[in-house]
């Protein structure tokens, strides 16, 4: 019994030095413990580390591959930018009378400009569209007009506007909304002068068209003393003065220089003054309309003997309907392009589509076509896909390219543009009627 109770007392001796070797650990690892607090600021590095976490946008650059163009990214109302849409089309714009005395230039003019729309193959996918708004030929109707396509953001380039007073008014505000204009029949000289760079033109000048009409007054024609006649509007007057200007340094006489009421029916009162002077022709800058009045009243004013040489804004079949017999032997000036195979296909396109020949309602029809078929070429150059499957256009880059083309084959000629928009393809050519109809004059 004894024995046995030694055995266990062994026991518990042997356990209880066993527990002390194991439980001495913790109490000399205890002091470890609380010198983690000391260790804790390796943690609260972490925050001089996060630099690195706020370096992410290394991976936020990736907007870099951007779906809109870098040049079109700030686009607010697409000023900087036109955008299309798969399914938009592209617009240009047209300006010009549609309706009144002066429609059959708008009419025209129109119709050019739409077989150059239909014969523009799509551009990747995207077609062209001519939108036509009616000017009346007046400058209220060329500003309200002016707004309202720089209002819209899918009008990138206007194909106008005709008439010279109606583009004076619309130059400012397309060259606030940074929108070319290429016009193929504003005439005025100082239109292209200004602080604005987004008026350009093909047709030739009012100066060199009154240059050359003094010249062949005097020089070809012999005609010594001369009258001359404006309907007071911007294009009118301003071709009359030139008319005056070198008709009178040639060493011809101006016996007259009267402005008129455009749209009335009697001007007998200002001709019988003006015949009182003799003078063996009349020189009238203005349009078909007036032209044809003046034209049908010489006789009864008391100049039977006398004709009219007029210009552009009279050339073309109105002006023959309007004065019947009275309008033969009437003189105007005129852009008919030279025979080629391009011109004869355009010929026939505008007669299948619209009747008659071109150059019948005025003399712009041609140019009219080259104006915006050149501004499609213009758009082709600056047009960018997005990866957003959109199309843009950059309006600076329209307005730039169109101030500079140069080289693009025309019906009328190469339209190459200089600093201040002048893309003149070609002079004028003198008309004479004969026979009911428009001839070429002798040179």
């Amino acid at each position: 019994m004894n024995k046995r109770i030694f055995s266990i007392l062994s026991l518990l001796v042997l356990a209880s030095m066993i527990l002390a070797a194991c439980g001495g650990q913790p109490t000399t690892a205890a002091p470890a413990a609380t010198e983690a607090p000391t260790e804790a600021p390796v943690m609260t590095e972490a925050p001089t580390e996060a630099p690195m976490a706020t370096e992410a946008p290394t991976a936020t650059e990736a907007p870099v591959i951007s779906a809109v163009p870098a040049e079109c990214q700030d686009n607010p109302d697409q000023k900087v930018c036109a955008v299309f849409a798969p399914g938009d089309t592209i617009k240009i714009g047209y300006a010009g009378p549609m309706t009144g005395d002066y429609s059959a230039f708008g009419i025209d003019i129109s119709q050019g400009g739409q077989i150059a729309i239909d014969d523009a193959e799509p551009l990747d996918g995207w077609n062209f569209e001519q939108l036509v708004e009616d000017t009346q030929g007046s400058g209220e109707g060329g500003a309200a007009v002016a707004n309202l396509y720089s209002s819209n953001p899918q009008v990138v380039a206007i194909a106008g506007h005709t008439f010279s007073g109606s583009t004076a008014a619309a130059i400012p505000i397309y060259n606030a909304a940074r929108i070319p204009m290429l016009s193929p029949s504003a005439t005025r000289a100082d239109l292209t002068q200004g602080d604005q760079d987004v008026f350009n033109r093909i047709p030739f000048t009012d100066d060199t068209q009154g240059k050359n009409a003094a010249d062949y007054l005097y020089n070809n024609l012999g005609v010594t003393k001369l009258a001359i006649m404006h309907d007071g509007d911007a294009y009118g007057k301003g071709l009359a003065e030139k008319v005056q200007e070198v008709f009178v340094q040639d060493g011809g006489e101006a016996v007259a220089f009267q402005a008129i009421t455009p749209g009335e029916t009697d001007y007998t009162a200002p001709l019988t003054d003006i015949a009182a002077q003799g003078p063996e022709a009349i020189f009238y800058g203005g349009y078909y309309a007036e032209a044809a009045v003046i034209a049908s009243q010489l006789g009864v004013a008391g100049m039977p003997d006398a004709f009219i040489f007029s210009d552009d804004g009279t050339y073309g079949t109105k002006f023959i309907e309007l004065a019947g017999a009275s309008a033969e032997g009437t003189y105007a000036t005129a852009a008919v392009p030279p025979s080629s195979a391009a011109k004869d296909k355009f010929v026939a396109e505008y007669m299948a589509k619209y009747g008659v020949e071109p150059g019948t309602l005025s003399t712009f029809t041609w140019q009219a076509y080259d104006v915006v078929s050149a501004l499609i070429y213009v758009i082709r150059q600056v047009a960018i896909k997005g990866g957003d499957g959109n199309l843009y256009i950059p309006r600076e880059a329209m307005v730039q390219g169109v101030r500079h083309l140069s080289g693009f084959q025309a019906l009328t000629g190469e339209i190459a543009c200089n600093d201040v928009g002048e893309c003149n393809t070609a002079g004028p050519t003198f008309f004479v009627v004969q026979d009911g109809a428009w001839v070429e004059a002798p040179k």
